[in-house]
C-alpha cells in the first residue's frame, strides 16, 4: 500500500511538472519575437545607422568648407600689420615726400591690398558718429563727447578693422564718448 502512496504521489508530482513545463513553454514561446518583429527592428536599427551616417556627412562637409575658408586667417592677420604701414607710409610720404615716390609706393599698396582682399580680406567702414558695437569694435579709451550726439558713439578711429568671409579677425579699435 505504501508502494501505491508513493506511486500515486510520483504521478501527482509528474503531471504538476508537466503542466508547469507547459506553462512555462508558452511564455517562452510568445517572449521569442516573430521574423517580421526582428526585421522591423533591423529596418529601424538600419535606418537610424544611415541617418547618422549623413549627418556625419554633412558636418565633415562643412567643417572642411570652413577649414578651407579660414585656412589663411593667421597669414592674413600677419599682413595686417603691413598694410597698417604701408597707410602710415602713404600719410607721411603725402605730407613730406614727392609725388613719384607717393605714386610708387601707392602702386605697391594698391597692388596689396587688392591680393588681400581677393582672398576674402574686407576692411570694415567704421567713421566717427557711428554706433559703438562690441561685435565689430573695441573701445581703446573714453573721453569727454566734443557734442551731445556723440555720446556712447565712436569719435575717433585709431585702428581699422577687418573681416575674413564675414567673421572679424581684427576688431576696430576705436575712441568712444561719454
Amino acid at each position: 500500500m505504501e508502494n501505491k502512496d508513493i506511486n500515486e504521489e510520483s504521478i501527482n508530482n509528474q503531471e504538476e511538472n508537466k503542466i508547469q513545463n507547459e506553462a512555462a513553454s508558452e511564455d517562452n514561446v510568445t517572449a521569442t519575437p516573430t521574423p517580421e518583429e526582428l526585421l522591423a527592428e533591423e529596418k529601424d536599427r538600419y535606418i537610424r545607422l544611415y541617418a547618422e551616417f549623413e549627418n556625419y556627412k554633412k558636418r565633415t562637409a562643412k567643417e572642411k568648407m570652413e577649414f578651407f575658408q579660414y585656412a589663411n586667417q593667421d597669414m592674413m592677420i600677419s599682413m595686417l600689420g603691413i598694410l597698417d604701414d604701408f597707410e602710415r607710409a602713404l600719410k607721411e610720404i603725402a605730407k613730406n615726400g614727392n609725388s613719384s615716390d607717393l605714386q610708387g609706393v601707392e602702386l605697391i599698396y594698391q597692388k596689396f591690398k587688392n591680393r588681400l582682399t581677393e582672398k576674402g580680406l574686407k576692411a570694415m567702414e567704421v567713421n566717427a558718429g557711428d554706433t559703438f558695437n562690441v561685435d565689430f569694435h573695441e573701445a581703446i579709451t573714453q573721453i569727454p563727447a566734443p557734442s551731445e550726439d556723440l555720446k556712447g558713439k565712436i569719435v575717433d578711429v585709431i585702428e581699422t578693422g577687418y573681416t575674413l568671409s564675414d567673421k572679424v579677425i581684427r576688431f576696430a579699435k576705436v575712441v568712444t564718448g561719454n
